[in-house]
This record gives C-alpha cells, sequence and structure tokens, in this order.
C-alpha cells in the first residue's frame, strides 16, 4: 500500500543481515486494487488531444474507474557458506493482468507496464478507442551476493531503497535496478553503501516520457514501470550513489548520500532523524546540479535546492502526529521544469520523493521550483480494531513565469486522504478517500480560455495477500 514505507536503514541492513537463509525461502504477495474518480480523467485539459474527450464522469461508473491485478513470487537461497564466506542467490517474477474487468467493470488500468495490442490509441498504455489490453509480466529481481566479514556485494537485478532512487512499492507493480551494490559495516554503527546502477525498469527519462504510461495519457492510474517491465539505460551511461548512515547517538540516525548520474546530474541528500520518548524530529537537505546542458537545461540557472523540517509525537498503539514543512528555491530556469526538483526519485517520471511533506497520491507538486508545502499526517490504530490515517498536504507555487516547461507555472495542489486498514491474517483490506483539488488537474475540456482544475474526489480499494 502507498502509505507503507520500509525504513531507509532497514532495507540497506537487509544487504548483509538478510542473506542467512536456511536452503529456500519463497515468499510473495497477490494483489488487486482499484480506483474510481469523479474528476476528467488526466492532468491536463484533452480538448486538442489525440484521446476522446472526456466529460466529469461519476464515482464508481466504469469510464471513471481502473483497476489491475498482480501476483508476485519470489525465492532465495543459500548457494555456499562457511566461516568465511556465504554466498546467496535470489530471483522474482511479476505478472499483471486485469482479470478480464476492462471494458467490464473498468474502461482504465492501475499498471503501465500493461500494452494495448489494437484499436485506436493502440500506443497508449490504457484502454483507449477500444484497444484490448494484453497482460505483462517480467522477471523483476536475480541476483547474486556474496558476503565477507562485514562486507556485502551484491550483483544483478534487484529492488533499491537510497533517498533518490529507489524501489516504488505503493503500486501494483514495482520497479527494480540492475545494479552492483557494495555495503560495509566495520565501522560501529555506521553502515557504508557504494553502488553503480545501470539500468532500471522505471520510466527513467526523468520526467519527460510524458507521451505513454503516465495518469491522463495512457489511463494507467499508478505507472511505475515500462511496457511489459522493459529495462532501458538508467540516465544516458548509468549512475553512482555513495552514501554514509550513522547511528552512533541513541535516537538519532544521520544520513549523507552523493549521486553521479553521468553526463546528466551531480546531486547530494542530507537527512538528521530523532526519536526518543515519542519524540520525533527531522531536518532534510537535498541539492541537484544538472551537468552542462544535459536534460536540455539553460547552464545559467540549473540547480535546484529543497529544505525540509519535520516534528511530530508517536503515542504508542494510541495515535502518531506528524507535521513537516519543505521548500524549494525560486530558480524560475530550474533543474525542476525538467526532472521535478532535487527530491524526487529519479528512477520514474512519477515525480515521487522520500521528503516529509511528499503527498499520499499526488505525487510530485512538493519538489516543483518555488513551492512551499505543508503536510500533516495522523495515523492511529484504533485499539487494533482498525488502522485509521489522515493525511494533508497544501503544496503553493509561487511566481514561476519563466519556467522552462509551461505546465510548471504556478501550480498549487491540495491533498486530504482518509485511510481505513485492516489486517485479516495474511490479508490486508484498505479504503482510501482523496479530495484533489490542483490547478493543472480537472481542466474543463471545453473551456475556450486556459482555466484552473476543479475539485475532485477518489475512491480506492486495496487488497493484498502475503505468503
Amino acid at each position: 500500500m502507498k502509505f507503507t514505507k520500509m525504513s531507509l536503514v532497514a532495507a540497506l541492513l537487509m544487504g548483509s543481515s538478510a542473506f542467512a537463509i536456511d536452503n529456500i525461502k519463497m515468499s510473495g504477495d497477490a494483489k488487486l486494487f482499484y480506483n474510481t474518480t469523479d474528476g476528467i480523467s488526466g492532468y491536463q485539459a484533452i480538448k486538442n488531444s489525440v484521446l476522446p474527450q472526456k466529460e466529469r464522469s461519476s464515482l464508481f461508473s466504469k469510464d471513471a474507474s481502473a483497476a489491475d491485478a498482480a501476483l508476485s513470487l519470489d525465492v532465495t537461497a543459500d548457494l555456499f557458506k562457511n566461516d568465511l564466506v556465504s554466498i546467496s542467490a535470489g530471483a522474482g517474477y511479476t505478472v499483471i493482468s486485469t482479470l478480464g474487468l476492462e471494458n467490464n467493470f473498468v474502461s482504465n488500468v492501475w499498471a503501465g507496464s500493461h500494452e494495448a495490442s489494437a484499436g485506436t490509441g493502440a500506443t497508449y498504455a490504457g484502454v483507449v478507442g477500444g484497444a484490448k489490453v494484453e497482460n505483462a509480466n517480467w522477471m523483476d529481481e536475480a541476483w547474486l551476493a556474496v558476503t565477507a566479514g562485514k562486507s556485502t556485494i551484491k550483483l544483478g537485478r534487484m529492488e533499491l531503497d537510497t533517498p533518490l532512487a529507489f524501489t516504488e512499492t505503493w503500486s501494483v507493480e514495482k520497479n527494480t535496478f540492475e545494479a552492483a551494490v557494495l555495503i560495509n559495516q566495520d565501522i560501529p554503527d555506521t553502515t557504508l553503501v557504494g553502488a553503480y546502477v545501470g539500468n532500471g525498469n522505471g520510466t527513467e527519462t526523468f520526467g519527460q516520457n510524458l507521451t505513454s504510461n503516465v495518469q491522463g495519457f495512457g489511463l494507467a492510474v499508478g505507472p511505475v514501470v515500462n511496457k511489459n517491465g522493459e529495462f532501458g539505460t538508467y540516465g544516458t551511461d548509468g549512475a553512482y550513489a555513495f552514501g554514509a548512515i550513522n547511528s552512533s547517538v541513541k535516537g538519532l540516525t544521520l544520513q549523507g548520500w552523493y549521486y553521479d548520474v553521468l553526463k546528466l546530474v551531480d546531486a547530494y541528500w542530507l537527512q538528521a532523524d530523532f526519536e526518543m520518548g515519542g519524540f520525533i524530529a527531522g531536518a532534510q537537505y537535498t541539492s541537484a546540479k544538472v551537468k552542462g546542458k544535459g536534460m536540455g537545461a539553460n547552464t545559467s540557472a540549473t540547480s535546484d535546492d529543497v529544505y525540509a523540517v519535520q516534528l511530530g509525537y508517536d503515542m504508542k498503539d494510541v495515535v502518531t502526529i506528524k507535521a513537516a514543512y519543505s521548500v524549494v528555491n525560486d530558480n524560475t530556469q530550474s533543474l525542476s521544469a525538467n526532472l521535478g526538483a532535487a527530491g524526487f526519485n529519479t528512477a520514474t517520471s512519477t515525480g515521487a520523493s522520500k521528503l516529509y511533506t511528499e503527498a499520499w497520491w499526488n505525487y510530485g507538486y512538493v519538489t516543483r521550483t518555488n513551492t512551499e508545502t505543508i503536510h500533516v499526517s495522523v495515523e492511529s490504530p484504533v485499539n487494533g480494531i482498525v488502522d485509521l490515517g489522515l493525511y494533508y498536504t497544501d503544496a503553493d507555487q509561487g511566481n514561476t513565469s519563466g519556467a522552462v516547461n509551461p505546465n510548471f507555472v504556478g501550480t498549487d495542489m491540495q491533498e486530504l486522504t482518509l485511510t481505513a486498514g485492516k489486517d485479516f491474517g495474511p490479508l490486508n483490506a484498505t479504503l482510501a478517500y482523496i479530495y484533489t483539488k490542483a490547478d493543472d488537474q480537472n481542466i474543463n475540456p471545453n473551456s475556450v480560455i486556459a482555466t484552473k482544475g476543479d475539485a475532485y474526489n477518489s475512491i480506492q480499494a486495496y487488497l493484498t495477500v502475503n505468503f
């Protein structure tokens, strides 16, 4: 589910601890996700688009709804182990299917990995002009890991969880990478990470792949994977990432990262998180700078800086409350016009980020140039009966009249999300209500003058069985 996030430290430590596996271990999950909205499909007005015009739809109507099912299977095994060295391997496979729901109960799909096989709009990911949607399947993981002492090297196709290149797990599909990762823990309370990322199967065109596999064009509401899960070069020639995570001080976790996306971008990420006695505090700073004329940006102004802070309180088993604030610099010819700013996930064009202020559903707004964002969340298990969540995001973008991309000029967004979830053994069932008011969404396609979008509502249902 979108609101469930593994901590960065935990994900990295898996690289050195998860390989002590006896024989063979199999795991996976089955998912069925559904979305319906009373807004006009897509982010932009489509009056002049090649797609058919869409009027405002009603909740639960076929044309206003999308669904997909996914099955993921993973296997890990010890290949060799003695007192000095252990060797492990893992593989994973994903299958995405509409289960025949398209054009019967829904007109759109959730995943971007589908391919339309015939009919008008066959180049798009979703159901357009009667096109038939094909199921998708691909091997999402295939890795080999060698551990010696407190060092582990992992090679192959895998998930990653770093601030600016990570696997997104909120959708019915997940993106993975082809990489080499080295993790070392010889320094007490410190994890050192070095990685080379060569390929990825997210829409790794850094925000410019907006003609397919994106909400409003492909009519896929949660796309994070390329068509048929195909892998392509990360950036132009891959990327290097280096990080250090330290927890020497009780309750305090510090981390610093540097990214060299070859021929494109240099980026940094600094973060400090403190938690003790229920008190929560954190600070983030991230910066990215285009190299030369990478991404076609204006070299006179090609950097972005993002600052974020967070305060909160966790009353165990009762309620967790957090409030966060972030600000992106006001560079009107900035990197965000091409990339969505320094705080976003460089692996996909969905604009997701690990900033404290990131919205629950409408990703990408908080990292746009000259944007200030307030984010508040309240989560409660309600005595173990049902897990409730309330999330509010207000992203206010100032004047960006000089922006390279006119779609990013002065765009504000407000989102309110309410969630209710419950575990029934291995089954998790979650419902979400989302209120969205964004200047560049739900625009009347019949308007003859430029207008801002109207507010609209969405309802989502998530069913996940873990095994």
